[in-house]
């Protein structure tokens, strides 16, 4: 079921009762995080049930613990089957990360150092987890803070070896690439054009915080003006990929995330218009402001 395109948001709580009570015409698929709903009953799958009737829906995880050394977690994975099972959602998605180990959740997406023996244990696990699921995994680029030592290759050089030699899909979070890019100093365009475009399923656009010089990845303020430029380049690149604004703290009306939606649609047919996009740097200079 990948015939999902447009503009989408994540499903919140906070607005479960606006989805039911009337058409939201301006939303065309929902993101519910997996683990909300990995549950054997309650509330959270009755508000599922009936939101799920009226929007196509995609799933996306932050505990498959894709980069771990830890064994995968056969119980995580049924519950994840079982959850595609009723849900029938468009793509599936977690993080290239690690979350844990030794049985003990982190609760927190672990950056993995970018080498050719993380690329082939990363690959092997995604393999295992699409033959399980019998289907493409969608993992989604991280924000990072910190790098390695190690590090071998730029994170978009990994991530696209990992997109080829897996066989799986990228969730393309433009507000992490942007976040990494000030952290540590690259070009956040030369990352963009790395990535093979067919491979790039969904885009993420969220907002974030800075801290004593580091953006963090809070998603919990607007999307700011250099990662709507950046997005603008990223159309430019992959096309008119489905995309969604997250939201997961200090959330507001959804009116408002409706708005920031809308604006999304006009920053993507200005890109594919070709109109000239406002400098990233000069962007840059009035988020940090």
């Amino acid at each position: 079921m990948n015939s999902i395109t447009g503009f989408g948001l994540g499903l919140r709580s906070e607005h479960y009762a606006t989805f039911e009570s009337a058409p939201q015409k301006r939303v065309d698929w929902l993101e519910i995080l997996s683990e909300n709903y990995m549950v054997p009953g309650g509330a959270p799958l009755w508000h599922l049930d009936r939101i799920r009737r009226d929007f196509p829906m995609v799933m996306h995880g932050v505990s498959l613990n894709i980069g771990g050394s830890a064994p995968l977690n056969l119980d995580y994975l049924r519950d994840l089957k079982a959850l595609v099972q009723r849900v029938q959602p468009g793509w599936v998605s977690d993080h290239l990360c690690w979350t844990g180990t030794n049985g003990i959740n982190m609760h927190d997406l672990l950056p993995l150092p970018y080498t050719e023996e993380t690329l082939r244990h990363v690959c092997e696990r995604i393999q295992r987890v699409q033959d399980f699921l019998g289907r493409r995994l969608v993992i989604e680029n991280p924000s990072t803070y910190v790098a390695f030592a190690a590090d071998q290759m730029s994170e978009w050089e990994f991530v696209a070896e990992m997109l080829q030699r897996a066989d799986c899909e990228l969730l393309l979070d433009v507000n992490n690439v942007y976040v990494s890019s000030v952290n540590h100093g690259f070009n956040p365009q030369d990352y963009i054009a790395a990535i093979p475009a067919e491979r790039v399923r969904q885009i993420h656009l969220a907002g974030h915080e800075t801290h004593d010089g580091y953006l963090i990845d809070t998603h919990d303020h607007p999307v700011c003006e250099a990662v709507w430029q950046l997005y603008g380049s990223t159309v430019q690149h992959c096309g008119a990929v489905p995309t969604m604004i997250e939201r997961d703290d200090n959330i507001p009306a959804l009116h408002e995330l409706l708005d920031e939606l809308d604006h999304a649609r006009v920053v993507q047919a200005q890109a594919q218009n070709r109109a000239p996009l406002p400098s990233i740097r000069k962007a840059t200079e009035e988020c940090a402001a």
